[in-house]
Order: C-alpha cells, then structure tokens, then sequence
C-alpha cells in the first residue's frame, strides 16, 4: 500500500499519527509514504488527480490499485484489516464513545481551525476572508469546551489510557493551529496538559513537525 500526504497537512497527519501508533505497539502496517508538494500545486497533476479527483490528500493506494480518499475512511478501513492494538475500541459501546470524540475533534476543531488558517495565514494562498475566520473562531470553543472536560479526570488519552484514533485527530488539528500561528488551546487546561504529553511521544514525535 501507498499513502500520498503532505506534512502538516492535518487530515494526512491523522492518517500518519494512526500508523505510528501502530507501529510504536509492535504491529507496523505495512506501507510507501509518498509525498505529494501542496505548495507546488503537485494535487493539481494528473497524476494526483486520477487518485483523486478531488485534488486533495490523503490517499490510500491499495495493493489492488484502486483508492481510498477520506482520511476517516482510510483509518478506519485500516483498523478493520489490521485491528491490534485497538485504536477504536473494542467492545460496541467503546467503539462508539470513540467514534464520538473523533467527530467532536474533527468536526468541532480540526475543522474551524483549517477554515481559520485558509482565511487568514493560507499555505495554499487563498484569500483572507475576516468573515470565515471570526465565525470559525466562535465555533471552536463548544467542541474545546467538551474535550477539555473529558480529560479532567486527568486521563493520560482522550478515551483513557490507550491512543485512540481522536487523539491523533485532535494533535493534527492543534499541529495546523500552530503552523498558521492560531491560539486555540489557551484556557483549556486540560487540553493543554494532554496536547504537552501527548508530543511527548516518541511515535508522535515522528510525524509532527509544529
């Protein structure tokens, strides 16, 4: 298998966290990273697109030659083939708390932050958009409100003592908010002790570069 991806890129560096942890634990995944320039436009190649149409990474080739495009989907096709150590639970009702904090991380913070970084500081170049940026701003405090509770009781990881698939979302997400210089985690101490131990990691200090 391949995984195309950009480095800081948050969805790739979710995808690389998970692969990581697996490999830290004993149970490597067999697979090429293949590096793909955001900044040269490289998604926009031919190449690229036959991936994926969307232009955008990452992107699982699979032994066959076919595509899997959404980071989720990659993970969690991943996880199906190659499911020790668990990293979505193993019981129905762990499966489920972790599916939940990975869309509260993904969809409540990963997300605002790349709309803020895209409308104000862009890698990419897009244009400034105040309006984007300050309504993004206003969202990420309810999603960072319920992770920060989750980890008062002082767990090590979000669903407990072992990574799980949200940690590595949420650690992409804070790596991009640092990258396009967004304060995100300030006030949220909770978050704060788990983001400084969780960098800590050595399988996390492999993939993160901010």
């Amino acid at each position: 298998m391949k995984l195309y991806f950009f480095i800081v890129a948050p969805n790739p560096t979710r995808v690389r966290l998970y692969l990581a942890e697996k490999e830290a634990a004993g149970h490597a995944i067999p697979h090429e990273q293949v590096l793909v320039n955001l900044l040269e436009g490289e998604q926009k190649s031919p190449e690229h697109l036959a991936r994926n149409p969307l232009g955008k990474l990452p992107v699982l080739e699979l032994d066959d030659g076919s595509f899997l495009t959404e980071s989720a989907s990659i993970i969690e096709f991943l996880e199906e083939i190659h499911p020790k150590p668990p990293m979505i639970g193993t019981h129905a009702p762990d499966r489920a708390r972790v599916r939940e904090l990975d869309r509260i991380a993904d969809f409540g913070v990963l997300l605002p932050i790349a709309l803020i970084v895209h409308a104000t500081n862009s890698p990419l170049g897009m244009p400034p958009n105040p309006e984007v940026a300050a309504h993004s701003r206003a969202a990420l405090p309810f999603a960072l409100g319920v992770l920060d509770a989750r980890l008062a009781d002082g767990r090590s990881f979000l669903a407990g003592d072992s990574p799980c698939i949200a940690d590595g979302t949420l650690a992409a997400a804070l790596q991009f908010a640092r990258f396009g210089k967004v304060d995100a985690i300030s006030g949220y101490p909770n978050i704060t002790r788990w983001d400084r131990d969780y960098r800590k990691r050595g399988p996390v200090k492999s993939v993160l570069v901010a």
